[in-house]
């Protein structure tokens, strides 16, 4: 099941390092949906960030291919609130010899108003939330003010892109869904 959900649909394939962490540690189908879910969407945000707002793209992906990998540890937070999978998931990927630059996504993917928070940080974090339509108008506002120019005018830009992305939120879900826990 691990495999299919790796390999699966028409969403895009995770780096192959996140693909072979997940494997190394026989993650459970839903985590491995789930990422690929989000790294998907934070293909499409960093595509449309490209003119807009300086990235690495390449940490934005690995980011949203493995923020929530602590889950492996912490599989009742599949299917339900929780914290503790965040600095475990950081803990986790340094310990697999993941750079710190690139671990930070899995500590922090949920804490968008922390100091020193990175543009790659919030679009890792806009995907976590868009993926599933879900909006979060303190976050979309960072983004805003990163994305610099007239704040109305990128704010009605983005608005128009996430709208887009969760359009398609039900097919995402239904992806998830049809893998276990």
């Amino acid at each position: 099941m691990l495999s299919r959900a790796l390999t699966e649909s028409d969403l895009r394939p995770l780096p192959s390092r996140a693909t072979e962490l997940l494997t190394t540690l026989n993650a459970p189908p839903r985590l491995a949906a789930h990422l690929r879910a989000v790294h998907d969407v934070a293909w499409q945000l960093a595509d449309w960030c490209a003119d807009r707002l300086a990235l690495d793209r390449a940490a934005v992906l690995f980011g949203a291919a493995t923020h929530d990998i602590g889950k492996v540890m912490h599989t009742e937070e599949l299917s339900g609130p929780g914290h503790r999978h965040e600095l475990a998931g950081r803990d986790l990927l340094l310990a697999q010899g993941i750079e710190p630059e690139l671990a930070r996504f899995a500590a922090s993917h949920a804490l968008w108003t922390a100091p020193g928070i990175t543009a790659e940080e919030l679009v890792v974090s806009l995907a976590d939330k868009i993926w599933k339509a879900k909006r979060v108008p303190d976050l979309e506002q960072l983004i805003v003010a990163r994305l610099g120019g007239e704040p109305w005018a990128a704010f009605m830009a983005l608005d128009d892109e996430l709208t887009r992305i969760a359009a398609d939120a039900d097919r995402r879900l239904a992806f998830q869904a049809s893998y276990p826990i």
